[in-house]
């Protein structure tokens, strides 16, 4: 190329005509609207830096639970137990008064209920005039018993007068016989010889009959005065229920404790049986938390456990005091078979009962079937391994 084109190709400097630069870019032309272009921005990874950490963290949480579980073994499936009973009358009758008011506090052997008491009393009054009466029955036997000798003898005396009789009777019918043999005689003084001759020997046989019966009388007397002491005992046992029934016309706190479900009112005809009110045990409740199956491996008697209260959002100590022998579903009124049509498993729960440690002031506020939160600490134990050592100890079972 020679210097003269590359003068030409060279783009020419600006003129100035008053000495001052001019601003060239207004006489070049505008670029139209299709050829602008936005200026780019870049993009912020902090978003996506977080939401990263999140689930790593999220991960770590969740492996760091299964490789390495918490001792503690929680459930809200928990509430307050306890052991109440149901108050019902012994014997049937007409409610006469009411001593008691719902949720009041009663003591051991306070009268709560009274029935109407007039049959109960007339059954003590019957009672103890059978008892006078077989009393006295007694009483009788016995002066029969006593007076039982002389009346043997006496039988024993008629013997020989009916002996001597027949001795006496058997001559004259001899004697009477013979004269009339040798024509002596009448033949109707030989019949009434023969006559009293059978008459005598008759009174003999009766006396010793009567003396045989007068000996076993007095067993017959001796076997009276046995059923008679015998009714006695009965009428005493009689007249011990007929006064217990009294008693029982006043129904009476079986426990301390606070009134509930009460149902009786005055004038109502009870029956034995029927229950008329619950008396609930404040001072004895326990927790029972239904944990599931495969949280109960290092569960054993003895530990620590920490209850919160769901009423008043307060937490309470509690010992581990046994585990329930078998599951809700066991002692359901319809207990699943699983032996039948397809079978889907399900996680049992079993029952484990909690006592509430002593001397905690706020166990006065915990009223039964309140809902609760248990949590059992379960550090350095093993069932497994305290069941293999304690069956190591014990004396191998022989088979019979």
């Amino acid at each position: 190329m020679s210097p003269q084109e590359n003068t030409t190709a060279q783009p020419s400097a600006p003129s100035y005509t008053d000495g001052q630069p001019r601003n060239t870019t207004a006489q070049q032309p505008a670029p139209s609207h299709a050829d602008a272009q936005p200026p780019r921005q870049r993009r912020s990874v902090w978003p996506f830096l977080i939401v990263g950490i999140l689930a790593l963290a999220f991960i770590v949480v969740v492996l760091w639970r299964i490789l390495n579980p918490s001792p503690l073994v929680r459930t809200d499936d928990a509430r307050v137990a306890a052991h109440y009973t149901i108050v019902s009358p012994r014997v049937s009758g007409q409610v006469a008064a009411v001593h008691i008011d719902d949720n009041e506090h009663v003591k051991t052997g306070q009268i709560l209920v009274e029935l109407d008491l007039r049959d109960l009393q007339t059954a003590v009054r019957n009672a103890q005039a059978a008892l006078e009466r077989d009393t006295a029955r007694v009483g009788d036997v016995s002066a029969s018993i006593v007076r039982q000798p002389s009346l043997v003898r006496q039988a024993q005396s008629m013997v020989p007068a009916a002996e001597a009789g027949l001795s006496l009777a058997g001559a004259n019918a001899t004697r009477y016989r013979n004269l009339a043999t040798t024509g002596a005689g009448t033949l109707q003084n030989r019949q009434q010889a023969e006559s009293a001759l059978q008459q005598a020997q008759a009174e003999l046989d009766g006396a010793k009959a009567a003396l045989q019966a007068q000996q076993e009388q007095l067993s017959v007397l001796e076997a009276d005065r046995v059923a008679a002491e015998a009714q006695v005992r009965s009428d005493r046992a009689a007249l011990e229920q007929a006064r217990l029934n009294l008693s029982y016309g006043r129904v009476v706190a079986p426990l301390d404790g606070v009134v509930g479900q009460r149902t009786v009112q005055v004038g109502d005809y009870v029956a034995p049986g029927s229950p008329l009110m619950s008396v609930v045990p404040l001072k004895d409740v326990y927790i029972e938390a239904n944990y599931r199956e495969v949280e109960l491996k290092n569960v054993k008697p003895g530990q620590h456990a920490r209850i919160h209260i769901d009423t008043y959002n307060i937490d309470l100590n509690g010992v581990v005091d046994s585990i329930a022998p078998a599951s809700g579903a066991t002692f359901a009124a319809i207990p699943p078979e699983n032996a039948t049509g397809n079978f889907t498993k399900i996680v049992q729960r079993l029952t484990v009962k909690i006592h509430l440690t002593p001397n905690q002031p706020l166990i006065k506020l915990l009223r039964v079937g309140m809902s609760v939160e248990t949590s059992i600490d379960t550090s350095g134990s093993s069932v497994i391994k305290d069941q293999l050592l304690r069956a190591s100890t014990e004396p191998p079972v022989t088979e019979k």
